[in-house]
């Protein structure tokens, strides 16, 4: 691995123990194994392997004039994370992958960093669940799963789905930031002489410029605004899934915290009054699970500087223990 990478810490692991023998009343803490990903592993060979990694990244929050803190996210997610209950069989293994941090080099590298990351994940056989960090996350994670799809699979019909209030398809002509992941995707894809299949639900019309909206117009991207998303039909919401879903190969989910609303989650770098309630954010999150095409998941931009009593952490915590437990329950 590169200089990029900080091994997994198991100090982050840590909390109450109601049996020290009895699996049933484990938390993750207590069932979660370090993982170094600078040495060669033998591939995962259970029924379910999540990989934890962090990206300790702020660099591109502050490039797109955000409010900075998320570098400290991943930290904060893990703590919320290492008390929640092992509520799926020990079949199911947790692995904490360590981090990726652009503190050393310029955003781009530590992207790079983090495709690598991913892509030695996916080739381990296991489902990576990266925490963020700056949205900056999603070009490095879409390249990782992208590069492992092209060693395997060169055809493979790839998707985005994002939940986020904003398109992030910003130019990126004096270098990236965490409003240009998805224009970075775009080119990457056109390069490839691939089609862009992406798809964004939570739009919000306040904090968009019609120019984005015209680029993701002419770049065919998907997207439900988050006004029809609150004041909608969830199985309309299903049917738009399934048209997108139907043909892909794999799935990336990219998980924005500021698509929720504010009072929910303040601690973010650009907080939505008029955000999404979690309730339908996770129902329509297992609705894709359910498709068993997705191959990865993040949380993004949770900024603990901003994040009374934790409650953004918590809550990535508990979008990320619904993926995985309605994981374990597909993988039976």
């Amino acid at each position: 691995m590169t200089k990029n990478y900080l091994l997994p810490d198991p100090a982050h692991w840590s909390g109450r123990q109601d049996s020290t023998t009895d699996y049933d009343s484990f938390r993750w803490h207590q069932w979660i194994e370090c993982l170094d990903l600078s040495r060669a592993q033998a591939p995962f060979e259970g029924r379910l392997g999540i990989a934890i990694l962090g990206f300790r990244s702020d660099k591109g929050i502050a490039k797109n004039l955000g409010r900075t803190g998320a570098g400290a996210g991943p930290a904060a997610i893990r703590q919320e994370l290492a008390n929640l209950p092992c509520a799926f069989d020990q079949q199911v293994k947790l692995f904490d992958a360590g981090d990726i941090t652009s503190e050393p080099t310029a955003l781009a590298e530590a992207q790079d960093a983090l495709a690598e990351a991913i892509t030695k994940l996916l080739s381990l056989g296991l489902f990576p669940v990266v925490l963020g960090g700056g949205h900056d996350i999603a070009y490095g994670h879409f390249k990782g799963v992208f590069d492992h799809f092209q060693g395997l699979e060169p055809d493979a019909k790839l998707g985005i789905i994002n939940f986020d209030a904003h398109f992030d398809n910003r130019p990126y002509h004096d270098g990236p930031s965490s409003g240009t992941m998805f224009r970075q995707i775009e080119d990457l894809l056109a390069g490839a002489g691939r089609a862009n299949q992406y798809f964004v639900l939570g739009i919000q019309e306040s904090a968009n410029t019609a120019s984005l909206f015209k680029h993701a117009q002419a770049a065919g991207t998907e997207y439900i605004l988050a006004k029809d998303i609150a004041h909608g039909d969830i199985f309309s919401l299903f049917e738009r899934l399934d048209q997108f879903l139907y043909g892909l190969d794999g799935v990336y989910v990219t998980i924005d915290a500021d698509v929720f609303s504010s009072s929910i989650a303040p601690g973010v770098s650009s907080p939505q009054p008029l955000g999404l309630q979690p309730e339908i954010v996770i129902a329509l999150l297992k609705y894709i699970l359910a498709s068993n095409k997705v191959v990865s998941l993040d949380v993004a931009e949770v900024s603990p500087r901003f994040d009374h009593d934790s409650s953004t952490a918590t809550l990535a915590a508990s979008l990320i223990f619904s993926a995985i437990t309605k994981l374990a329950g597909l993988s039976r």
